[in-house]
């Protein structure tokens, strides 16, 4: 093959000379070309990754779709659950609960334990805000049946002890109906003796001195006669410990027929009305405790009274006037 030479005008001669190409020129013109070529590969490599997606993240984006479809999904199927277990929850409080006589779980108890959780390892994502939201809503459910859970343990418990929850709640009047009158109520009264207005934490029970007065439910007996310091107001007083949460107290009294420790049910003879204490006249003051907090007496007569006695008893309860103890 014919070799091809560079020739260069000499103005100067006013003639052509073949141009001599020496090493190092031609390295340089090497360089500077594959220089070239790199630096314009190198920027298409960057402009077409940017432009356009490899395979594999078109996959991922793909992916990248159908997880955030799946968890919208998930996100309302946890609101569907929600609403089934609110229902089952508003069951709990309304109906098992209020038909075996237990204390409702409040709403702030149901979500102990959710709040102030972190979720900071989610965050700084595309869909952040859907998982931290899907996360939470999946926590709080998860703490709410926990608690349902639990709950539904102690109302199959206290079910299957109803019959002896029944016998030990206190349900009748501690005086026969038709042997007392119903003085005054449970709130704030006017003492006859400390010449001021307290609460009154019982109701009285009107009656002549003597009239027999019973156990209001099956119990153990804890005080009988004059208790401590705490029970000094109340004269010669019993104090009954029924379990399930229920105490109840008769106080004022003009002697007791039962001892300390003593197993007594409900109808039997405690004693009988007195005056003794911080007391204007013979009378009973009876008094209910729920779990060491003491709650008006009247929603314990049930058992005694007809319907129309008993919105009697709760006209007569309200009305404020001086108690006799």
């Amino acid at each position: 093959m014919k070799k091809h030479h560079t020739y260069k005008f000499n103005p100067h001669t006013l003639s052509y000379e073949k141009v001599i190409t020496s090493f190092s020129d031609k390295l340089k013109k090497i360089s500077f070309s594959v220089a070239f070529g790199l630096v314009f590969g190198v920027v298409l490599l960057v402009v077409g990754l940017h432009v356009f997606d490899s395979p594999k993240e078109r996959k991922l984006k793909r992916e990248l779709v159908m997880m955030e479809r799946q968890m919208g999904n998930i996100k309302e199927r946890v609101k569907r659950d929600e609403a089934v277990l609110a229902d089952l929850e508003n069951r709990d409080n309304s109906i098992y609960r209020t038909l075996l006589e237990a204390e409702p779980i409040d709403s702030e108890e149901r979500l102990s334990g959710i709040k102030g959780q972190q979720y900071s390892d989610l965050e700084g994502y595309d869909c952040s805000d859907l998982v931290i939201e899907t996360s939470k809503s999946l926590d709080n459910l998860t703490k709410r049946l926990y608690v349902q859970s639990k709950s539904f343990d102690e109302v199959y418990q206290m079910a299957s002890t109803k019959k002896e929850r029944q016998e030990h709640i206190p349900a009748i009047m501690p005086l026969k109906k038709n042997q007392c009158k119903l003085i005054s109520g449970f709130g704030t009264r006017y003492h006859p003796i400390l010449h001021y207005r307290r609460a009154h934490t019982g109701v009285d029970l009107s009656a002549p001195k003597g009239t027999p007065i019973y156990a209001t439910g099956d119990g153990v007996v804890e005080v009988a006669g004059r208790g401590d310091a705490s029970l000094s107001g109340y004269g010669i007083a019993v104090l009954i410990n029924h379990g399930f949460g229920y105490k109840t107290l008769y106080g004022h009294m003009n002697d007791v027929k039962v001892r300390h420790g003593q197993k007594v049910k409900r109808g039997e003879l405690l004693g009988h009305v007195g005056s003794s204490g911080l007391a204007s006249g013979p009378h009973c003051h009876y008094e209910v405790w729920l779990n060491n907090k003491k709650v008006n007496p009247i929603y314990y007569f049930y058992n005694d009274l007809t319907p129309q006695e008993y919105e009697q008893v709760i006209e007569i309860a309200n009305q404020e006037n001086q108690c006799l103890s």
